[in-house]
């Protein structure tokens, strides 16, 4: 089966935006500029996995089989990347891991998606009103930090995270799927999209500047989402241009984001591998260390291209694809 360029370069931009947030302390005495433009990549990319994997999701189930079969696959696949996740976590490396949530998000999520798009729709925004309440009650919580790991670790990956919480990627997963449904193109809803974007990214702005914005809350969710929504927009009006030059030029960007989308989980264990071995040898950079963020940053994003123009699928996919019983495509189509 042929693969969808729109989820693939949003993948793929979303694992760019992830190396680019992981080698930032490579750079620590970065111009203000710098550090702005990185937290905005280190924003948009965990909601952006979570829009991918709802596409991802939806897309599973429009290819058909019975429904047990596809669940369980999801299962295994969220099994799989919680698995890899508690495992990096033991790296020692400065990186947030946030395979474990991506794990969890797939499985509460993927059962979700067998109904009725008025009810996803209905349940997207009563997740997300309830998302604020839900944090402040959770972070009442004492009894957590005493409870048996698995309660412990399940608990912190839905509510209690301090970076990413199952609780807030799910609202996002949902609109993900929502979006194959409606189908991705260039129509009414995809400058809806970009207004909503600008609104939510100055609402959360004005928060910032006359308060304070927790992590989960309302205006740093909608800061998430109107990032979301800008990569999407500007990638679907990409993949729907018809012009010659335009065409070519957004043809030669898609190639290296949907090539590095289609290895994108191997490169997130490639690059946690190097940053892990740096970080237990040597620390976080005090200095400027340009040669360690190149080889984060554009060093893996030619490696993912390289892997996929002469490989194919991912090593990491490759397993995954084993596992749950659905192998990877490696063919990119425009």
């Amino acid at each position: 089966m042929s693969r969808l360029l729109v989820p693939d370069a949003l993948r793929g931009f979303a694992i760019v935006a992830m190396l680019i947030a992981h080698a930032a302390p490579f750079v620590p005495n970065a111009p203000w500029a710098v550090q702005f433009v990185t937290a905005n990549f280190s924003s948009v990319a965990s909601p952006l996995f979570a829009l991918v994997m709802g596409m991802s999701a939806e897309l599973v189930w429009r290819r058909g089989g019975a429904v047990g079969v596809t669940l369980l696959q999801q299962t295994l696949r969220g099994l799989f990347l919680i698995v890899l996740g508690v495992w990096m976590a033991t790296w020692g490396s400065w990186l947030a891991v946030i395979l474990s949530y991506l794990g969890l998000l797939i499985i509460i999520g993927a059962p979700l998606l067998l109904l009725r798009s008025s009810v996803v729709i209905a349940a997207t925004a009563v997740l997300f009103l309830a998302s604020q309440p839900l944090l402040s009650v959770a972070r009442t919580w004492i009894w957590v930090y005493t409870a048996p790991p698995p309660v412990r670790e399940v608990t912190t990956w839905m509510f209690l995270g301090p970076q990413y919480r199952v609780v807030n990627l799910l609202p996002v997963f949902l609109i993900g799927a929502l979006l194959i449904r409606h189908g991705l193109k260039r129509d009414r809803l995809l400058w809806i999209m970009a207004a909503v974007a600008l609104l939510a990214y100055l609402a959360w702005g004005f928060g910032q500047r006359f308060g304070t914005v927790l992590s989960g809350d309302y205006l740093d969710s909608l800061r998430d989402i109107g990032l979301v929504f800008a990569v999407y927009v500007c990638v679907v009006l990409g993949a729907t241009v018809r012009r010659e030059h335009a065409e070519r030029f957004w043809g030669a960007v898609f190639v290296p984001l949907c090539a590095c989308g289609q290895v994108a989980l191997s490169l997130y264990l490639l690059h946690g591998s190097l940053i892990a071995f740096w970080s237990n040898a040597y620390g976080r950079p005090a200095e400027n260390f340009y040669l360690g963020w190149l080889v984060i940053v554009p060093g893996m994003i030619v490696v993912g291209w390289l892997w996929w123009r002469f490989v194919g699928t991912g090593p990491v996919e490759w397993v995954m694809g084993w596992l749950s019983g659905r192998p990877k495509s490696s063919s990119l189509r425009r």
